[in-house]
């Protein structure tokens, strides 16, 4: 006998209507709609008690997005990656680093004059 017993086919345990009876009634909500400068509308759902963000970035480019449909927040700068040296030059001027440079060369000979090992 093939397919015996009384299981229900493609059922599980806990399995049927899950409806606002079985789980109990929703919070209030809110939708709140947000504007980005790539034109993107997002709704976003809160809680009715909830206090809603200036801002809130939107789900489909990242950028900052605002709640001014007219006025959405510009995309960040992004920064180039600036190299050690780069910050260095920042800070001093090329005088300030000869200056530093000779004193550094100075140092260094004085301490191989005195024989004191130098990798």
């Amino acid at each position: 006998m093939a397919g015996g017993g009384n299981a229900i086919r493609g059922s599980r345990v806990g399995a049927g209507p899950m409806g606002e009876a079985e789980r109990g009634e929703t919070a209030p909500r809110k939708a709140v709609t947000y504007f980005c400068s790539h034109e993107h509308r997002s709704v976003i759902t809160f809680a009715a008690e909830a206090s809603v963000p200036d801002s809130w970035d939107c789900p489909k480019c990242g950028l900052p997005a605002s709640l001014d449909s007219d006025n959405p927040p510009p995309a960040p700068k992004i920064e180039p990656y600036k190299t050690h040296l780069a910050y260095v030059k920042e800070r001093r001027s090329d005088k300030e680093a000869e200056v530093i440079l000779d004193e550094a060369i100075q140092l260094l000979r004085s301490r191989r004059k005195s024989g004191e090992v130098i990798f």
